[in-house]
């Protein structure tokens, strides 16, 4: 057996550990870049989440209150979580006279340009009873 090998140490070269810190350092910016669009994306769903339910109190307003909507668009505001949205609601009418669809589109106010919600309901004429 060579005496020069016996004592030769083994390690690794500068080379092989600057390789490795760079496959490291790229896989954690990965992971990091990762996290970073989930917390982002559950920004967004909970935006969308909240504006549904803008649309939905929408809709049961008119339904407890018995409404019965002209024809054409209204626009309103509503807070809700602590959040203003901007709202519009299209009033369309049916084959049947007895019926109303209403569409709702929720935005984040003062932007209208991107729709968080959109709910599709149906209004049914029923005249108040005078007692």
């Amino acid at each position: 057996m060579d005496p020069s090998r016996s004592t030769r140490q083994r390690g690794f070269t500068l080379v092989e550990v600057l390789v490795a810190l760079a496959i490291v350092s790229i896989a954690l910016l990965s992971a990091l870049r990762a996290a970073g669009q989930g917390t982002a994306n559950a920004g967004e769903l909970r935006m969308r989440l909240i504006a549904g339910w803008v649309a939905e109190n929408r809709l049961a307003e008119h339904r407890a209150r018995g409404d019965w909507l002209s024809l054409g668009i209204q626009r309103g505001v509503a807070q809700e979580a602590g959040i203003e949205f901007a709202w519009r609601e299209e009033v369309s009418e049916l084959p049947s006279p007895a019926f109303r669809r209403v569409d709702v589109f929720v935005y984040q106010a003062p932007d209208t340009a991107r729709i968080l919600a959109h709910l599709t309901g149906f209004l049914l004429y029923s005249p108040k009873v005078a007692r």
